[in-house]
């Protein structure tokens, strides 16, 4: 029993101790004041770290955006690289554009004198008709605007050359031996021209070589008469055996 004493009359001290310590104003209000700067302390802490995530979060969006930044440079260097080309050329272009515009008029000129070689040397359909054409561009070498003149010449080439893919038909005059008859004619592109008269007992062919017309027999006088009529629309398209106007290896030179 004697060994049990000392350590309770220990505890009885101790809860005297605290119990005084807590009845004391004092203390109490110290206890207070550090429960509060706990308190606050933990507010700075869970404020720390929100602070700590946002900015976690904005690092993160960061990265992102720095990622798509990389990838739209990636696609954008190619096309920066072709305007730059472009750029480059278009420079160049101005440097050459006073010299352009000095050979322009010569060149001009040399494309109608071929034009009119070219309608001189061709089979003579239309021909009054396509030497006023060159006339007209001739006419125009003192207009001030260059780009009209321009667009005139290559229209008037373009129809040159619309002429070797057409199959044509039409009422003119033939003159031959001193005598002006009307005829009719028929031109298959730039490899046939024919004529007949209009009562189907005189017809011919145009030799390009000899540059002049070979009367045409009878059968041949009726496939020029079926090649009339099919240019006009009055019977459908056939077959034609007609002998041709010049060899068809200088008809693909002129036409290139």
């Amino acid at each position: 029993m004697r060994s049990f004493r000392y350590p309770c009359l220990v505890s009885l001290l101790w809860l005297g101790l605290v119990t005084a310590a807590i009845a004391d104003p004092d203390v109490r209000e110290e206890a207070a004041r550090a429960q509060h700067s706990q308190a606050e302390l933990q507010a700075r802490i869970d404020e720390a770290d929100d602070e700590s995530r946002a900015m976690l979060a904005e690092l993160r969006e960061l990265e992102r955006a720095g990622r798509r930044l990389e990838r739209e440079n990636a696609e954008l260097a190619p096309r920066l690289e072709q305007r730059t080309d472009a750029l480059e050329r278009r420079e160049a272009a101005l440097d050459t554009l006073e010299e352009t515009r000095e050979a322009l008029p010569a060149l001009q000129a040399r494309l109608v004198e071929r034009l009119e070689q070219w309608v001189d040397d061709d089979m003579p359909f239309l021909r009054d008709e396509r030497r006023a054409r060159v006339a007209s561009l001739q006419s125009m070498e003192a207009e001030p605007s260059s780009a009209a003149r321009w667009e005139r010449i290559v229209g008037a080439w373009r129809t040159e050359l619309e002429y070797g893919r057409e199959f044509d038909a039409w009422r003119g005059y033939l003159e031959s031996e001193g005598a002006r008859r009307e005829v009719d004619y028929l031109r298959l592109g730039r490899i046939g021209l024919y004529y007949l008269t209009p009562d189907g007992r005189e017809g011919g062919v145009w030799e390009a070589e000899s540059e002049r017309w070979a009367a045409l027999g009878e059968a041949q006088r009726r496939e020029v008469r079926n090649g009339l009529r099919i240019a006009r629309d009055r019977r459908a398209p056939e077959l034609l055996t007609l002998p041709i106007s010049q060899p068809l290896e200088s008809t693909r030179e002129g036409d290139a």
